[in-house]
């Protein structure tokens, strides 16, 4: 079984590109997440039966021999595909305009174009693919949607090229500003005029900054919306919307940045979201607002200094299992410990590698339990010295997906950092 997924909280660009992947591959099975936008909602009401759509429960993963993946390429992203993060056997193709991810292939097709369904639109002029006027019509909406109809900044010559043949193949403008008209009313306009009166503005690293805190009461839609027009009329380079759900006590943090410098999906991936260049948004929860916002202050000025330091929240002593040990001791070290992976030292004490419970899938015959652990452990192994700071660390794991780093010290481990810690750090959590 072949089937193709978009990320959690779909917009048009997502079910775009969906839809378009499926004339690439037509034996897949488009599965749309449940949790969509507004808009794309509404418009889903009176198309949703012109495109063979299926939800995630839907779907049997112990079928699933290949996943296409479009508009992300990141685990978290992907709404009930947990399962097949551990498949050895299944093969993985992506297409996304996101240049950050964890999910690995050799079958990437990603350019940080405006809109995903650019690279599918393209691919599909060059296969000369049969598009109806609908099709065209909903990939212009998803290229439009992400690309403020061609006016952001990260739009491309391609992104105004494969506009151009969508309109060619009779995509409909009128249904599409219907459907991306998007809602401004009575709850938006309170919270833009507070936020307005508000306003500050901060000069970090030569950039203007506004971050906007706001409380808000359940659910309100279109809030990337009004930060874009606070945006505009604070006159920032960058601004930030921070909104507390009181009821659900849960922060939605939304950036928007007019300049290259500032990459919103950047930052808001080192926080836990996702995005463009010029437009992301975190879901946090059980977070302090304050918090939030001096995070994203010493995000944007790339302060390198911090003043708590690695030793202040690192684990130590660290556990440590000897190279030359049998991968059976190591395997009952983690089980007595209670930890998922541990680093691996020589007789000297220099860090050689790293085994956690995934090497252990290594493992075919029950004699390599006798094995030395250097055959089977992680030799790429991702460290960080013990001057640095603590952004650092949470750069060093988003890029190299990995939740442990050890501390190095005059090449010795005197410490490591878990993501556990940076999450008290940042996010003043507390143990129940």
């Amino acid at each position: 079984m072949i089937i193709i997924t978009t990320h959690k909280e779909s917009d048009f660009d997502a079910l775009a590109s969906l839809v378009a992947a499926s004339l690439l591959y037509p034996d897949a099975i488009p599965v749309l997440p449940m949790s969509i936008n507004a808009n794309l909602r509404a418009f889903l009401a009176i198309h949703k039966d012109l495109f063979k759509l299926c939800s995630p429960s839907d779907i049997i993963l112990d079928h699933v021999k290949t996943l296409v993946v479009v508009d992300t390429h990141s685990w978290d992203r992907l709404e009930g595909m947990e399962q097949l993060k551990e498949r050895q056997d299944l093969e993985i193709i992506v297409w996304d305009h996101h240049s950050e991810g964890n999910i690995e292939t050799c079958q990437k097709n990603i350019k940080e174009t405006g809109a995903a369904v650019t690279l599918l639109v393209k691919e599909l002029a060059k296969q000369k693919k049969l598009i109806t006027p609908i099709q065209a019509t909903l990939f212009l909406m998803g290229l439009y949607e992400d690309t403020g109809n061609l006016t952001f900044a990260s739009t491309l010559a391609e992104d105004a090229y494969a506009a151009g043949f969508l309109l060619d193949r009779k995509a409909d403008l009128q249904i599409l500003s219907t459907f991306l008209r998007q809602a401004y009313g009575k709850k938006q306009k309170d919270i833009l005029f507070q936020m307005i009166q508000e306003a500050q503005r901060k000069e970090i690293s030569g950039f203007s900054i506004s971050i906007a805190k706001m409380k808000i009461q359940g659910r309100i839609d279109n809030l990337a919306m009004v930060l874009e027009m606070y945006r505009k009329i604070v006159n920032v380079d960058a601004a930030f919307g921070i909104f507390k759900d009181l009821e659900k006590n849960k922060c939605i943090v939304i950036g928007r940045s007019n300049i290259d410098e500032i990459n919103i999906g950047l930052l808001m991936k080192t926080i836990g979201g996702g995005g463009h260049p010029g437009a992301g948004s975190a879901l946090l929860k059980q977070v302090n607002p304050d918090t939030i916002e001096e995070m994203l202050v010493e995000l944007i000025s790339g302060n390198q200094q911090s003043s708590v330091s690695l030793s202040d929240i690192m684990s130590h002593p660290v556990v440590i299992v000897n190279e030359d040990a049998t991968i059976e001791e190591a395997a009952m070290m983690l089980r007595d410990l209670g930890c998922s992976g541990m680093p691996v030292v020589d007789k000297n004490g220099h860090i050689t590698g790293v085994i956690s419970r995934r090497d252990f899938k290594k493992l075919r015959k029950s004699k390599h339990m006798q094995s030395p652990v250097k055959a089977f452990m992680s030799r790429n192994v991702v460290t960080i010295s013990h001057d640095k700071s603590i952004i650092e660390v949470v750069r060093l794991m988003i890029k190299h997906d990995v939740g442990r780093i050890p501390v190095i010290q005059e090449d010795k481990i005197v410490g490591i950092i878990t993501r556990s810690d940076t999450m008290t750090y940042f996010y003043d959590l507390l143990p129940d």
